[in-house]
C-alpha cells in the first residue's frame, strides 16, 4: 500500500481516478479519443452568422460545402452529429434532412439543459461529446462536454474557456476542421478518406 496525496491508501499496481478540487488537465488528443457525438450551434458555426431575408420575409442561410462533407465523413465513420440552436427556421430543418442529421434541437433557449437531455437520450456521457459554439449562450454546454470548441471568430469569453479554438471562422470550415482533428486523433481519418483515393 502507498499513501496518496489526499491521504488515501492506494493498492500498488492499480490506478485510481481521484476526484480533486483542481481541474485535471487532459491533452487535446486525449479529449478527442473519446468523442462519439459532435453537437454544433447553427448561426455563427455552420453559417457565418449573417441572417438574410427576402422581400417576403423568408430567412435564408449559407452553409459551407466542406463542413457538409466533414459531417458526412463523421457519419461514415459511424458517429453521430447534431445541431442545437436557439433560433428556429425551416432552412435548418431542410439542411438537417439533406445531411441525414436526426438530432435537431431548435428553439433551445437553455442549451445546457438541451445538451444534457441529448446526452442522456443517446446513452452517452459528457466526455464522449464535442460541442462547437460561437457565443455566450454556448459557454455552459461547451464547459460540460469532453471537448468544448470555439470557432475562430467566437466571442472572447468562449475562446478563453474552450478546450480548442479553430483556425477557421464559423461558416467557413470550422466544423470540418474539428471533425478532421478528432478523426486524425482517433487514427480514423485515413480510413474514411480511402474511398476518395481510388
Amino acid at each position: 500500500m502507498i499513501e496518496g496525496e489526499l491521504g488515501v491508501k492506494l493498492p500498488l499496481g492499480k490506478r485510481y481516478l481521484l476526484e480533486v478540487s483542481e481541474k485535471v488537465t487532459m491533452s487535446l488528443e486525449e479529449r478527442c479519443q473519446s468523442i462519439e457525438l459532435v453537437l454544433s450551434d447553427v448561426d455563427g458555426v455552420l453559417t457565418d452568422g449573417h441572417l438574410d431575408f427576402d422581400n417576403q420575409g423568408i430567412e435564408t442561410k449559407r452553409f459551407y460545402i466542406r463542413d457538409g462533407l466533414g459531417i458526412k465523413l463523421w457519419q461514415k465513420a459511424g458517429y453521430r452529429f447534431g445541431v442545437v440552436t436557439t433560433r428556429s427556421s425551416q432552412i435548418v430543418k431542410q439542411r438537417a434532412a439533406e445531411m441525414q442529421i436526426s438530432i435537431i434541437r431548435q428553439g433551445a433557449e437553455d442549451k445546457l439543459a438541451t445538451v444534457r437531455e441529448i446526452i442522456k437520450q443517446q446513452n452517452l456521457t459528457p466526455p464522449a461529446v464535442c460541442y462547437i459554439g460561437d457565443d455566450l449562450p454556448d459557454m455552459p454546454a461547451a464547459s460540460l462536454v469532453g471537448l468544448g470548441v470555439a470557432v475562430a471568430d467566437a466571442c472572447l469569453e468562449l475562446r478563453e474557456t474552450a478546450h480548442y479554438v479553430t483556425t477557421a471562422p464559423g461558416g467557413r470550415g470550422a466544423v470540418r476542421e474539428v471533425i478532421e482533428m478528432i478523426l486524425r486523433a482517433q487514427r480514423r481519418w485515413d480510413d474514411v478518406v480511402q474511398a476518395y483515393r481510388t
